[in-house]
């Protein structure tokens, strides 16, 4: 029976992903046949004297996030991942992407690419070593490359050569537009600054830096937008628009496409005088021309964020004396620590959130082992929940909905070729997110609707473990994430067991839902009261199932016996998790206390939201499913006394 079972996997993985050993190659119906993009795009190359050209999966603003005319490397590839590099030489074609995308890269890719995996740029750099000849000229678009990248692909013995003019571009012969719809100013509602006071904010910094910039350049879409209280459309799930900002002491620059500025909100920007509160509109294509006028003036010093800004506008920032760098913007820096009104407004749409959540939850366990439900339309009904609460706009990404080995692939997304239906004996991830006017969201849970194995149970109570372990940690303030985040991995890495994404990420106020420079890795800012971080450990088993844990949190301040300036995470994601999958003999008297102070506060908060919208069934499954722990057992039995008398059996099991 063991060997049978082998066989079936061998089948399910030659249904679904590329075999390129086998002849002919076995191609499976969702990869992308390549051969005339690459074909076109090497005929591009020739005449430029190009041995090997970059295709970043990027935009000019260096976006995670990216517009359908952006995706470049997606028309090139047929890979849709949000994360990788492409290289095309005149005989090679190869893929670089992380972890979380292997088998979707083998899944969507046609055998003309090579994957590797790995998504390092030293990698990259070292595949173009082998693959170029010595004194071989390397292409890149300098819009595509941020300052780092660029230093880490200089070779030794080739040469890298900018190509202002992109050749995918050249070949894409039905790219999308740039949408036409106007963009938009937050209502009054959700703000606590307006645009001028942000502009004197950020001037304050400027004229406090040491090295005493002239002017700021901003590029990262996410700046200008906060900047002026200002949302768009131009990228998928993003309320952001293409767009550059310089500001200076006393002048505004707003680089963007006018003809999406109505009268209106010329007005708003005091579009029309030429003083240091006056917002002079440029044309956004115009912002290298208009950045090396300003350049070529004395006494003159920009202050860019590295981690944002392109090549293409860095290298006119010449000489060196006449520019600043730090690796974020005090823009991105700033808009980290949200004040109080956006805080507020924050968690209140975490709680109309949840409500959409736990209308999908309970919805899917009534309709599941009927065993007519995929995951696309779970996908489809999370969304459509969201739609009916207060101020929504939409998802905040595209939905993860996966279930048994789908959900093994930490961000895959259903659709009609790949779409597994829903049973009872699986288990199944949903991580999805919406975006309001007054924030974003971004939440996963797991669940069984049958018995799961007494694996898939301690894994899942494993990351539990971690995510609890962050959420009630107390640290002082100007702790760097990556110090605390070994946290969420400690209970998994004691058994064997450990995860290949990152820990946690920013997330904004009806902005990105992965918001920089916040959250667990080495290159984020340190932690300050009021910003807000996913905390989302996981554990996938390959062609198996997958367990991921995500809540938002904001770190505020904490009284401690000694010391003062001190912090801890306070959750404001509020939806209960899978209580068939928590074996609470694996937890600690302290993380038990959490979990039953959590579940209290989603009665506190949730309940009032649901009696409001007159959900009285969503009401029921709520606090069914929030009722709290007993110490004792394997499972995640259920006790109907208060929280005092679990109180007291934690101390009589202390003195015993």
């Amino acid at each position: 029976h063991v060997f049978s079972g082998h066989l079936f996997c061998a089948a399910a993985y030659e249904r679904t992903e590329r075999n390129c050993s086998l002849t002919p190659p076995y191609l499976p119906s969702t990869a992308v046949n390549t051969s005339i993009q690459l074909q076109e795009l090497r005929a591009q190359m020739l005449p430029l004297n190009v041995s090997a050209y970059i295709i970043p999966g990027t935009d000019a603003h260096l976006s995670e996030y990216i517009a359908p005319r952006d995706a470049r490397m997606a028309f090139m590839t047929g890979f849709t991942g949000s994360a990788g590099t492409a290289v095309v030489t005149q005989t090679k074609a190869a893929l670089w992407t992380d972890s979380r995308y292997w088998v979707q890269a083998e899944r969507q890719m046609d055998c003309n690419w090579e994957l590797q995996k790995d998504v390092s740029i030293i990698s990259v750099a070292e595949w173009l070593i082998s693959e170029v000849p010595a004194g071989g000229n390397i292409g890149f678009d300098p819009f595509l490359f941020s300052l780092s990248e660029f230093s880490l692909y200089l070779p030794h013995n080739q040469i890298l050569k900018s190509i202002p003019v992109n050749l995918v571009d050249q070949v894409w012969k039905d790219r999308p537009q740039i949408p036409a719809d106007s963009l938009t100013r937050l209502p009054d509602r959700v703000i606590q600054r307006t645009w001028q006071d942000k502009v004197e904010q950020i001037r304050s910094l400027m004229t406090t830096n040491p090295y005493q910039p002239t002017a700021l350049l901003l590029s990262a879409l996410d700046e200008t937008a906060w900047l002026f209280n200002l949302r768009g459309n131009d990228i998928p799930y993003n309320p952001f628009f293409y767009s550059y900002t310089l500001l200076t002491l006393d002048q505004i620059w707003l680089f963007v496409h006018t003809n999406r500025v109505t009268e209106e909100l010329k007005a708003y920007l005091s579009a029309s005088c030429t003083g240091s509160l006056c917002v002079q509109l440029k044309s956004y294509d115009s912002v290298r021309e208009n950045l090396m006028t300003y350049v070529a003036q004395s006494d003159v010093k920009v202050w860019i964020g590295t981690e944002y800004t392109n090549y293409a506008l860095y290298e006119l920032i010449t000489p060196q004396e006449k520019l600043i760098t730090s690796s974020y913007s005090p823009v991105l820096t700033t808009k980290a620590v949200k004040d109080e009104t956006e805080e507020q407004i924050l968690r209140e749409a975490h709680v109309r959130d949840a409500v959409a959540v736990i209308q999908l939850l309970m919805w899917l366990e009534k309709v599941v082992p009927a065993g007519n439900v995929t995951e696309l339309r779970a996908a489809e009904y999370v969304n459509h929940c969201r739609s009916k609460q207060k101020d929504n706009r939409g998802p905040s990404f595209e939905t993860i909905s996966a279930s048994g080995p789908n959900a093994a692939l930490a961000h895959y997304s259903p659709s009609e070729e790949t779409g597994r239906r829903l049973t009872v004996d699986e288990m199944f991830l949903v991580d999805s997110g919406g975006q309001y006017l007054d924030g974003t969201t971004d939440i996963t849970r797991t669940v069984h609707w049958g018995t799961p194995t007494d694996m898939q149970k301690e894994a899942f109570t494993r990351v539990l473990m971690g995510n609890i372990e962050i959420s009630q940690t107390v640290f002082p303030s100007g702790t760097s994430g990556v110090r605390i985040e070994m946290l969420g991995r400690r209970a998994l890495w004691e058994v064997g067991l450990n995860y290949g994404h990152g820990t946690g990420h920013g997330v904004g106020n009806y902005f990105g839902v992965h918001e920089w420079p916040v959250g667990f890795q080495s290159n984020n800012i340190p932690f300050k009261a009021g910003m807000f971080t996913s905390i989302e450990p996981g554990y996938y088993k390959e062609n198996d199932f997958g367990i991921r844990i995500e809540d938002i949190a904001v770190t505020v301040p904490v009284h401690t016996k000694f010391g003062h300036n001190f912090l801890t995470f306070d959750t404001v994601s509020l939806v209960p998790y899978d209580r068939k999958l928590i074996d609470t003999s694996l937890l600690s008297a302290k993380q038990l206390q959490w979990l039953n102070n959590y579940y209290e506060m989603i009665r506190r908060l949730v309940g009032p939201e649901l009696d409001k919208q007159g959900l009285q069934e969503e009401k029921d499954w709520m606090l069914r499913n929030t009722q709290p722990f007993t110490e004792a057992g394997s499972s995640a039995s259920v006790c109907s006394s208060s929280l005092t008398l679990i109180a007291l059996v934690f101390a009589l099991h202390n003195i015993i």
